[in-house]
Formats: C-alpha cells, structure tokens, sequence
C-alpha cells in the first residue's frame, strides 16, 4: 500500500514539473517573439535628409521611364522637400581625409596648400541622382571620371544660373565644383549626385568607350559618373574665341587639390572638349597641362570628395 501510494506521488509530481516546463518555454518563446517584433528591422543606409545632409548618398536603380508628366511631378516634389530642408555643411561635399591616405602619400606631398572653400547648393531641378543601371537595365556605375571645364563668364554668373529653376530639361546645367579667380572652391553639387556637365559626350579609355544613357530623350553622356570641375575664365575670355590669357596660379592650385582628393587616376582625367561628341565644346581654353599635372603629382591622392554613390534605392528623379 505504501508503495503504490509513494508511486502515485512520484508521479504526480513528475506531472506536475513537465507541466510547469511546458509553461515556461511557452512564455520564454513569447517573450522572444516580441523583443524580436520590436526590433527595427534593417534597412538599407539611407542618411535622412538634414540641414547637414540634405540629400541621399544611394544612388537610384534604373531612370523612371514613365510618362513626362510623372517625372516633373516627381522632380517638382524632390526638389520642394530639399529646399525645405535648408542650408548644408561643408561635409555633404567633402569628407576630411583619412589619416592613413594621407601618411601613405605623405613623401608626395610637396606642399601644405589648402584653398578657401565656400558651399552654394544649387536648385534640385539642375542636378539628379546617379543611377546603378541605365535606361535598358545594363551596368552604368562605372569607374569615376573627372571633366574640367570653364564657365565662359563670371563665377557669380554662372553660380546665379544654376540656382534658377529649370522645369525643361534642356534648360538643366551645372558642374559639382566652380573655382574662381583667387583660387576659392565652391561646392555647387554634392559628388555622388550627377551634374549636368556634358549632355552629349563619352570618354574613350583603358577600357574603350564609355557612356551612359538615363534618358529616352536624351543623348548617352558621361554625366552618370562623371566629376565636373569647372575653372572661372579670365575677364578677356568671355567670347567663342580659342584662346584667352589663361587660368591664375592659385586656380590650379586648388584644381589640384580638389582632383588630389577625388582619388581619380591620372588616366581618367579628361577635359569636356575630349568627352565632347557635337565636336562644338572647346573648354577649358588655355588649359596648361604642364602645369597642372605638376602641381598635382605634388599633392596627395586621398577619397575625401567621394564620387560614387551606394546601391540604395531612391525614388528615380529627372533624367538628363
């Protein structure tokens, strides 16, 4: 008798503990569950817009090739919301450079030059994002390629440009950085965005000829990876003519300074009289290669001014 009563109560109470187990992992699963739900989940880095960074550093996957109309409208959204967004810093254009870049390159660096920068975020409707694939869907984030330019006219002139607004595309233009006269570098267009430098042009390398269509209605350009610098032209220079006096000193110090910082190779930068297809460009005129390639081989190639965007998806803006 007593040992049946002792088996009964062993095996009541080895009921009672496998149900007490089977509760407890039943609220442990639940409470994982929900710290899980309340997790974020990931998503692609995106930095929010800000008055420190107004715009996305992702680039857009393929160009919208909808209806004219749609596109405006989107163009037209894009750009109220960066306007809104207010003023930007000097680092939405350049990075301050990785120590380790500069103490590699340090025994290049014969001079300790650094130009006077200024910030003039032009109006949205004159530059886009760049985009990862063209309007067929082929690769189009090619390697980085830097045109010089010149404004044919005064800084401010063509600064004041670029801030109006243009709802036709062919109206669009602007260079990512102006240098003016006294050597001053103004940042107009943040580098992984694409500015409108070279409608119709391609540059023809290494790896033959490269170009990028994003638009049905436009021509296949070099813009999609492209860094457009442009240099201010001299009071005389403001004609069609194919020479003028030439650029200053301290603008080709600071273009060699900014291209230094760009970490583009030698080989590809170019001019937008090269990449020119209408064969009606003639920029920069006057251009003194010995003299820039000098000043540059003496300064040291870093990534500061980062020119490639990431592979985030971005609602598409206008083509050009």
């Amino acid at each position: 008798m007593n040992r049946r009563l002792l088996t009964a109560i062993l095996a009541a109470v080895l009921c009672l503990m496998t149900f007490v187990l089977a509760i407890n992992s039943r609220n442990l699963a639940t409470a994982q569950g929900a710290e899980t739900r309340s997790q974020p989940t990931l998503a692609p880095l995106i930095p929010s817009a800000s008055p420190a960074n107004p715009a996305s550093t992702a680039c857009a996957v393929q160009p919208d090739q909808g209806s004219a109309k749609a596109r405006k409208k989107a163009m037209l959204e894009r750009r109220a919301k960066l306007l809104a967004d207010g003023a930007v810093s000097l680092s939405r254009f350049r990075q301050e450079p990785v120590a380790s870049q500069s103490v590699d390159n340090a025994e290049k660096a014969t001079t300790g030059y650094v130009p006077r920068e200024e910030v003039a975020l032009i109006d949205p409707t004159n530059y886009g994002d760049r985009f990862l694939n063209d309007i067929n869907g082929n690769p189009a984030n090619l390697e980085p390629l830097v045109v010089l330019h010149e404004t044919v006219g005064s800084a401010s002139s063509a600064i004041g440009l670029f801030k109006a607004f243009h709802l036709n595309d062919n109206d669009q233009v602007s260079y990512h950085t102006l240098i003016k006269r006294n050597g001053t570098v103004v940042y107009l267009v943040p580098p992984d965005k694409r500015a409108f430098g070279a409608g119709n042009s391609a540059f023809v390398g290494a790896n033959g000829l490269e170009a990028v269509r994003t638009s049905s209605a436009l021509s296949a350009s070099v813009n999609n990876f492209a860094y457009h610098i442009s240099l201010e032209t001299p009071y005389d220079g403001n004609h069609n003519g194919y020479t003028h006096s030439g650029y200053t000193q301290a603008q080709y110090q600071s273009l060699a300074w900014v291209v230094a910082n760009t970490g583009v190779a030698d080989g590809r930068i170019t001019t937008h009289r090269a990449v020119d297809r209408s064969r009606s460009r003639i920029d920069p005129r006057s251009f003194s290669n010995t003299t820039f390639l000098a000043l540059l081989k003496a300064q040291p190639r870093t990534t500061a001014i980062a020119i490639r965007c990431t592979d985030s998806p971005l609602l598409p803006t206008q083509p050009q």
